[in-house]
């Protein structure tokens, strides 16, 4: 089901996806222009679709052809407090990715912390063909023994992973050597979620560009 809703002053197209455990809704940013690529993004165990990150690359992708989806899963959307298994957020996106190639473009998947952990999972089954992953959370903070480097890597699919230098939850130095088609960007001194201190070589404003210009350059070079 598609509805209109507003975001500020500007309309944005708002689909709710029945999945086996409740109710996803997609936010649309639709490409300026004839669309090359759909990248549909979760969001994390905190924030929803509001992050700045997200919200910086639903502003900016659509003026490169890229529409950009930003999907609530269930727990978010039925104002659960606390995300639920891993099982259970892969079974409430894999219906999301198959709406999102309905539009019948390449599907790009992704998201932010566990978001990202969701769509690499859920990649082959979601028919994706590259996977963006913002703040990948490679291991809980303060025990690097407990990598989750092997979802990084199972994919097989063109990967670029976007990471703060700061990052308790793994920084770039931290993580284990990438396959082909796989890319990491090092966002400097932000944390896990993108925030940088004052002394910051790049401001708040500048991050978020660096961000979204590294992002919209990975995707161009995909030749979607």
């Amino acid at each position: 089901m598609t509805v209109g809703g507003s975001d500020g002053a500007a309309e944005i197209e708002r689909t709710v996806v029945p999945t086996p455990v409740g109710d996803a809704r997609i936010s649309w940013h639709r490409s300026v222009g004839p669309a090359r690529a759909v990248l549909g993004l979760g969001h994390g165990t905190g924030r929803g679709i509001e992050a700045p990150d997200l919200a910086a690359l639903a502003a900016a992708l659509p003026a490169h052809g890229i529409t950009v989806a930003l999907v609530e899963q269930p727990w978010k959307v039925s104002g659960e407090k606390a995300a639920p298994d891993a099982n259970t957020l892969d079974r409430g996106w894999v219906p999301v990715a198959g709406r999102l190639a309905a539009e019948g473009l390449p599907l790009v998947v992704g998201g932010r912390s566990a978001g990202a952990r969701v769509a690499y999972r859920t990649s082959a089954a979601g028919g994706a063909v590259a996977v963006l992953a913002m703040a990948f959370p490679l291991h809980p903070p303060g025990r690097p023994e407990e990598s989750r480097a092997a979802e990084l890597l199972g994919s097989g699919l063109p990967t670029l992973v976007v990471q703060g230098t700061k990052d308790p939850y793994g920084g770039p130095d931290e993580f284990p050597v990438l396959r082909a088609g796989m890319r990491l960007a090092e966002v400097p001194a932000s944390d896990h979620v993108f925030a940088v201190p004052g002394s910051a070589p790049l401001p708040t404003a500048e991050t978020l560009a660096l961000i979204t210009g590294t992002v919209a350059d990975w995707l161009a070079a995909l030749v979607l």
